[in-house]
């Protein structure tokens, strides 16, 4: 009975974690992962949710398909696919092996440091040089491959650039088309080693996408009518500040169960 609630209270956490980064996802073209794994992580080890949310980027993207290519930035769109396809297997190899304890600490600080680091940069412009464009591949590949959240690092610097809003949009969507599929290509790969956290194709995923995707195709619909009538950066703000608040959440918990933790 007790095994029941508990799975029940986590499908509702959910069903709510997806309808809200859904808004997000709708409005801003990133995000969506980013935020359901900080809320569901919460409850049990990112890796077990982490495969059906890539799959649901993907479906996610290629939904305003014609809308992203006509706005997208190619300088920055090619440097984070350059950066993810070096750096995906990194991440995943680490989400595959690394104690899920310490994988929610440190996914959950690299969340809040990308938010606050958002927020901070809003208004300083950062030159978007080759190196700036180089490293935000490479910080984006390895959050992909760690928990599936490369779209936020990417956001965090070429927000810091200053990228407008609807380029920032078109080519962080058709990015996360790319490095949700080749990070689920090295986690399917992955899953095959002894000791693995991961399994692509499971019963799981399957569950977790079906409990996911309601919420995320009513999210995105309330979102994307958002971002077509709301102040753009009046709206970012409020998305960084919700990140900020999921992740910091995330941080705490993860430092809690550090502090209790027994020794076997």
């Amino acid at each position: 009975m007790e095994l029941s609630h508990f799975w029940n209270s986590l499908t509702a956490v959910g069903l709510l974690a997806s309808l809200g980064a859904g808004v997000v996802r709708g409005f801003s073209g990133f995000g969506f992962s980013a935020l359901t794994v900080a809320c569901v992580s919460l409850f049990m080890a990112p890796a077990a949710v982490v495969p059906a949310v890539l799959v649901l980027e993907i479906l996610a993207s290629i939904s305003v398909w014609r809308t992203a290519v006509r706005d997208l930035d190619m300088a920055w769109l090619k440097s984070l696919v350059i950066g993810n396809a070096l750096f995906v297997p990194v991440g995943v190899y680490m989400l595959a092996h690394l104690d899920p304890l310490l994988l929610r600490l440190t996914v959950g600080l690299a969340l809040l440091l990308t938010a606050v680091g958002l927020r901070w940069r809003d208004g300083t412009p950062l030159r978007p040089t080759r190196p700036v464009q180089a490293s935000t591949g490479a910080l984006s590949g390895f959050l992909n491959g760690l928990a599936a959240s490369g779209g936020v690092a990417a956001a965090l610097l070429m927000a810091a650039c200053h990228v407008p809003a609807q380029a920032m949009r078109g080519t962080l969507i058709v990015f996360l088309v790319f490095a949700s599929g080749y990070t689920l290509l090295w986690a399917g790969v992955f899953s095959q080693g002894a000791g693995s956290s991961v399994d692509v194709l499971s019963t799981n995923t399957l569950f977790w996408i079906l409990v996911l995707a309601p919420g995320m195709l009513m999210g995105m619909h309330l979102g994307r009518k958002a971002f077509s009538r709301s102040n753009p950066e009046a709206f970012r703000r409020l998305v960084l500040n919700l990140l900020i608040v999921i992740s910091g959440l995330s941080v705490a918990r993860a430092l809690f169960d550090l502090l209790t933790q027994r020794p076997s």
